[in-house]
């Protein structure tokens, strides 16, 4: 018998597997890897693709995709591609989730949780809105200094050149921040004024001093909302409004030229990498900025709560515009399964361990079976660099590695609707 193959009878726990059980799980995979690769050969080269639909979320019982290829729109499609960016850890994916209407990114109290850009996708009548989740915006020598993946710094950038509309989220419980928005954010902006922007307020329900809101618009927006002087109205007269027809979402009064920003960078090239459309003086402007006075909206929200982001949801639908539908309307995410997973994964890792050593552990999944009563039997092996957090990882009587594996396990049956039968294990990496 085969090392491998002891190796995953003797890991499998409750999935026991014969010499022959391992070769047709590994014939397996390789007959779909195989399969992907003829449907998209970027897979191969190493180019930078968005996984097939028919591969993305799994409904049903039977754990068979709904997705396929072809989109069963209707007639007067409308699509509205919105990106979500802004500082790490401002609820920029806790938002993304509560859009779609289910848990389909991973989430987490600690920074750079997000590595890369993801879609949701939720679809409602005629109307097809396009979430794209991003990293939070970071700049190039915090990705040196922490040896941080690239994408974490680009991918917020091709995110935006590829949105309709973009959503500033801006976190108002954290008193360092929610004065001034970022450079790397005003920087982006400021590369994209062509594109519609809006501001996301959130977190508001940890704010004790409810009155700061306004003055924290004031600032954020420099006084003034789609080409206008700042005005205080309500959330729900807004609403009324837009389900009425008396606002149209997207089309907004001329931007006022940003100081320090030369006409025509707006339209830098969208293989442009981050700052490259500025020249120094213009960059040197912008860090002196506090806020920016090209937003068509703001929104005051917690993120948490669905019926708060109900009101920004109803803004996204009214909002689109007639175009075919990317995807079709079962499809929740662009992830694939396997991302999914270690996505689920990674929130646990990063909520129960301490400081580095959750962005110190990496991932492989080892089995991906499907049971004819459409369970899923997962195996995902863990890997670490250093003895100690080795010993974090599994935990007392492996009290942690298991705490993690059902909580893991318990999500992805929420986002697969089947039953999910996860095993992790963990080994040192030489």
């Amino acid at each position: 018998m085969s090392e491998i193959t002891q190796r995953l009878e003797f890991r499998s726990g409750l999935f026991p597997l014969g010499p022959w059980s391992v070769i047709m799980v590994w014939a397996r995979m390789a007959l779909r890897l195989y399969a992907s690769v003829l449907r998209n050969p970027a897979r191969l080269s190493g180019g930078v693709c968005v996984p097939c639909a028919h591969e993305t979320v799994f409904f049903s019982g039977k754990h068979k995709s709904s997705l396929v290829n072809d989109p069963d729109q209707p007639e007067n499609s409308k699509i509205l591609k919105v990106a979500i960016i802004g500082a790490p850890n401002a609820g920029k994916s806790t938002l993304s989730n509560q859009l779609v209407g289910k848990k389909v990114f991973a989430v987490s109290k600690k920074v750079h949780t997000t590595r890369s850009q993801a879609q949701g996708i939720f679809t409602e009548d005629d109307t097809q809105i396009v979430v794209l989740d991003t990293p939070g915006l970071i700049n190039a020598s915090k990705v040196k200094r922490h040896q941080l993946e690239r994408s974490l710094l680009v991918d917020p950038w091709i995110s935006v050149r590829e949105a309709d509309l973009v959503l500033v989220v801006v976190d108002v419980s954290d008193r360092w921040t929610r004065n001034k928005l970022g450079f790397e954010v005003l920087s982006c902006l400021a590369q994209n004024q062509h594109i519609p922007a809006a501001l996301v307020l959130n977190k508001v329900d940890l704010l004790k001093n409810k009155s700061m809101l306004l003055d924290i618009t004031v600032e954020l927006t420099e006084g003034i909302v789609n080409g206008k002087k700042l005005e205080v109205r309500s959330a729900v007269q807004r609403f009324c409004e837009w389900e009425s027809g008396d606002v149209e979402v997207g089309v907004t009064s001329p931007c006022p030229r940003v100081p320090g920003v030369k006409s025509g960078t707006a339209f830098a090239s969208p293989a442009a990498l981050p700052n490259e459309g500025l020249c120094k003086e213009d960059l040197r402007k912008l860090r002196d900025k506090q806020g920016w006075p090209c937003f068509q909206d703001v929104f005051m929200l917690s993120a948490i709560d669905s019926e708060e982001v109900e009101t920004l949801k109803r803004y996204l639908v009214v909002g689109a515009k007639p175009g075919p539908w990317k995807y079709h309307s079962g499809v929740l995410t662009d992830q694939s399964p396997e991302e999914i997973c270690t996505s689920a994964v990674r929130e646990r890792l990063l909520e129960y361990l301490p400081q580095e050593v959750p962005y110190n552990v990496s991932q492989t999944v080892e089995m991906w079976h499907e049971n004819d009563n459409g369970a899923l039997d997962i195996m995902v092996k863990l890997y670490v660099t250093k003895e100690n957090h080795l010993k974090m990882l599994i935990g007392q009587g492996g009290h942690m590695i298991g705490r993690i594996a059902r909580e893991a396990g318990q999500d992805l049956m929420n986002v697969f609707r089947c039953e999910v039968k996860l095993k992790l294990s963990v080994k040192m990496k030489k």
